[in-house]
C-alpha cells in the first residue's frame, strides 16, 4: 500500500511517499515560493542526491500538479500511475477540538472551517493542498491528522485561560498546543525502544527545534503542553518570545504605535534567540558564537535552556514525578550542550545524566543518555511526523 502524506504552508508544499509494506520511502520533496518568483521543486533522487526544477506555480493546484508530474516521470520517478497510490494523508496544523486523525468528508471539512481562525497562516494552505489533490484525484480518500489532537486529552484545569468565560463559548479561545504528533510519535517509540507500555510510565516529552514545545504524558494521555491558543505560548524558540507579561506587548505598542500585524510578527518573527542576540534564529550560528565568548549568544542560550528545565520541573509536579524524559527535533538531538544545561540541577528529580556519552551518543537514532542507575532514563528519540501521518492514513483507509 502506497501512502503520499503532504504538508501545506502558505507557500510551500512538502511531501514523502511511503510503500507502507515496509515503510520505506519512496520519493521525498518539496514544492518551494508557491504564488512567489523563482517557485521551484527539489526532490531527492533514488541515489540520494536532490535535484531542483524551476517552473511557475501560480497557486498549490499547480504545485500539486507538479508534484504527481515529478512523481510519475520517466527518468526519476517513483510511480507508473496515481493509480498506485491508495491514499492521501495531510499533516493539519490546528484542528481545534478534534480529539483524532479522520477521514475527510464534507461534514469533517465544515466544523474544521469552524477553527480556521486559530491558525491563519497555516490551515488556509492545507485546505488549499486538500482541493488541490481533491480537484486532480475526486475518488482519492483523504485524511487529516491535527497537530492538536494528541493534546485534547489535557483536562480543564489545564487547557482554560483566566479570561471572562464568553471568550470561550464565543470565540473557541483556549489552549490547544502543537507538535502533538511529534509528541505522540516520540511516546510511542520510547516506549518500543525501552521495551515498556507509555500506559504505565510518566513520560515528558521535549520537542526542541526552530519551533519547540513540552509535554506532560501521563500514563499515555498528554495532560498539559507548553504551546496554546498558537504556537507562540511557551517556550522560547528560534523567532519567538514564548511566554511574556501580556501588558509588555501592550505597552510597546503603545510607546512604537504599533499595528496589530506589526506587533504579531514582532512577537512571532523578531524575537526569541534572533531577538536576544541579534545573531540568528539558528541554534548552530548561536552556538558558534557562544564558542568565541560572545555575551549575547551566551545569554540568550542562558534563557532558552533555563526555560526548558523549568517546564521539565513544572511537569514533573503536575504528575507526580517522572519516570522518561525524551529528546526529540532538531536542536534536542543535535546539541549536547542544550541537552546538559536543561537537565543542569535537576538532579533532585532522579535524573543522572552521563555528562560523557551526551556529547557524542551518536546521529538520527534511538539512544539513552542517562546512566544505568538513574531513577529518570532520558532518551534521545528522533521524531517522524510523516510516517505517522502515513501509518494514521493508512488505518482509516483500512477501517
Amino acid at each position: 500500500m502506497k501512502i503520499l502524506v503532504i504538508n501545506c504552508g502558505s507557500s510551500s508544499i512538502k511531501y514523502k511517499l511511503y510503500d507502507m509494506t515496509s515503510e520505506e520511502v519512496l520519493a521525498s520533496g518539496i514544492v518551494d515560493k508557491v504564488g512567489i518568483e523563482g517557485a521551484h521543486i527539489k526532490y531527492k533522487l533514488p541515489n540520494g542526491e536532490s535535484k531542483i526544477i524551476e517552473a511557475p506555480v501560480p497557486t498549490h493546484t499547480e504545485g500539486i500538479r507538479l508534484m504527481f508530474d515529478v512523481l510519475l516521470s520517466d527518468e526519476v520517478g517513483a510511480i507508473k500511475s496515481l493509480d498506485e497510490v491508495q491514499a492521501v494523508g495531510h499533516r493539519i496544523v490546528h484542528g481545534g477540538t478534534f480529539t483524532k486523525s479522520l477521514l475527510v468528508t464534507p461534514e469533517v471539512i465544515e466544523e474544521w472551517k469552524t477553527f480556521m481562525d486559530l491558525a491563519p497562516l497555516h490551515n488556509p494552505a492545507h485546505l488549499k493542498g486538500y482541493n488541490a489533490v481533491k480537484e486532480q484525484l475526486p475518488n482519492m480518500p483523504q485524511v487529516f491528522v491535527f497537530d492538536t489532537s494528541f493534546h485534547q486529552t489535557m483536562p480543564e484545569h489545564a487547557y482554560m485561560y483566566a479570561l471572562p468565560y464568553k471568550y470561550y463559548t464565543n470565540y473557541n479561545i483556549r489552549r490547544y498546543g502543537a507538535h502533538g504528533t511529534s509528541h505522540r510519535f516520540v511516546t510511542q517509540r520510547v516506549g518500543e525502544f525501552l521495551g515498556i507500555d507509555p500506559a504505565e510510565k510518566k513520560i515528558i516529552t521535549c520537542h526542541i527545534g526552530n519551533g519547540a514545545s513540552i509535554s506532560a504524558v501521563d500514563h499515555g494521555k498528554c495532560v498539559d503542553t507548553s504551546m496554546g491558543l498558537t504556537p507562540l505560548e511557551g517556550l522560547m524558540m528560534g523567532t519567538r518570545t514564548g511566554d511574556i507579561d501580556s501588558s509588555a506587548i501592550l505597552y510597546i505598542m503603545k510607546k512604537e504605535g504599533l499595528s496589530i500585524d506589526e506587533a504579531n510578527d514582532l512577537l512571532n518573527k523578531k524575537s526569541g534567540m534572533l531577538g536576544i542576540t541579534e545573531i540568528s534564529s539558528d541554534m548552530r550560528a548561536i552556538e558558534e558564537a557562544n564558542a568565541k565568548g560572545d555575551p549575547r549568544a551566551r545569554l540568550g542560550t542562558d534563557m532558552y535552556t533555563y526555560r526548558i528545565k523549568k517546564y521539565i520541573g513544572a511537569y514533573a509536579a503536575a504528575m507526580g514525578g517522572v519516570d522518561i524524559i525524551v529528546f526529540t527535533a532538531g536542536v534536542a538531538e543535535n546539541q549536547y550542550d542544550i541537552r546538559q544545561d536543561a537537565l543542569k540541577g535537576l538532579e533532585f528529580l532522579g535524573v543522572d545524566l552521563d555528562v560523557e556519552f551526551n556529547k557524542n551518543p551518536g546521529r538520527g537514532k534511538d539512544v539513552v543518555i542517562s546512566k544505568p542507575e538513574s531513577r529518570v532514563t532520558v532518551a534521545i528519540i528522533p521524531t517522524d511526523e510523516e510516517l505517522l501521518i502515513a501509518r494514521d492514513t493508512k488505518h482509516l483507509v483500512q477501517g
